[in-house]
């Protein structure tokens, strides 16, 4: 049972970091910035396949910085 918890806790993680790449990969951010946000990306992406939790936890702060940024949902 709990297995199928964590798979839909994964189903969730991705798409939040699927609307997270689409924000980083929108043409308005600066190349320089799209390059580090891209690499912290990659990074919570790694984390996932060994720590859920920490994973979601570091995609929680790219996300709070994406906001404070003004990069926009599309």
């Amino acid at each position: 049972m709990e297995r199928d918890g964590q798979l839909e806790l994964y189903g969730v993680l991705a798409a939040r970091l699927k609307q997270a790449h689409t924000r980083v990969a929108n043409p308005e951010v600066p190349d320089g910035t799209r390059r580090e946000l891209s690499r912290r990306l990659l990074a919570v992406t790694a984390v996932a396949k060994h720590d859920l939790a920490d994973a979601v936890r570091r995609l929680d702060v790219l996300t709070a910085e994406l906001d404070d940024l003004g990069i926009p949902d599309r």
